[in-house]
């Protein structure tokens, strides 16, 4: 059984993309599946369907009503910012404690791949005292970390990266998921991040349009090395 946080650089970035990507082609390929995101901030209930949380009870097969939202996602703020700040502006405060237990829990699942989605990037306050390092650290499972292919990610990437390391984190794989307009290839900035990345394998998601872009992502060697077998050839 697979169970994996992902994580990223910073905010959207496409951890929802990633997640919701690696959650269909596996479904697809006939595993069982559970993605969680339990804090999700920038939610609106009028826009289930589109929401993160959303997305994800999509992404393993079911409707994106309320009652399965409710299950993969307990505590939803309104506000598009760090939990913290979020649940602050609602006069409210993110029960870390609970939020890691809920976690635990979670992953305790009987299913083939479990997924737990994070919430902005790796030092991201989920509470006062607590980021989603602190949070990862808890779990004590791999993580995959997503980042974009802007310029700048290089130096991002390897520092979120080694602020994993650093806390005992072990980092699965890095998740380059390609950012429109950027003037250098992902290609080339995966091959560079890697020259520093201590032999952490590295995928590349290719930019997709349209709404539920994450069903069209080519399935390929990052689900397989989830799954440990060959997966599926096409989306």
């Amino acid at each position: 059984m697979s169970r994996l946080f992902v994580t990223g650089t910073g905010t959207g970035i496409g951890k929802t993309f990633v997640s919701a990507a690696i959650a269909h082609a596996a479904t697809r390929a006939g595993r069982t599946v559970r993605a969680y995101k339990p804090v999700a901030s920038g939610f609106a209930e009028n826009e289930l369907r589109d929401s993160d949380p959303g997305v994800l009870v999509q992404a393993v097969g079911k409707a994106p009503e309320l009652e399965a939202v409710n299950d993969i996602s307990p505590w939803r703020y309104t506000k598009p910012v760090a939990p913290y700040l979020a649940a602050a502006g609602e006069g409210r405060e993110v029960p870390y404690g609970a939020v890691v237990d809920f976690t635990k829990e979670a992953l305790r699942g009987p299913e083939d791949l479990i997924l737990v989605e994070g919430i902005g990037g790796v030092m991201a306050p989920v509470d006062r005292l607590h980021t989603v390092l602190d949070w990862v650290s808890a779990l004590s499972i791999p993580a995959i970390l997503v980042a974009g292919t802007y310029v700048g990610t290089i130096s991002h990437t390897l520092t979120a990266l080694g602020v994993l390391r650093a806390a005992g984190i072990r980092v699965f794989a890095i998740v380059l998921n390609e950012s429109q307009g950027s003037p250098v290839s992902a290609a080339e900035q995966g091959n560079a991040i890697g020259l520093f990345a201590g032999g952490v394998p590295i995928y590349v998601l290719p930019y997709v349009e349209g709404e539920r872009s994450w069903m069209r992502v080519p399935c390929g060697s990052l689900v397989d090395a989830i799954l440990r077998k060959p997966s599926c050839a096409t989306p």
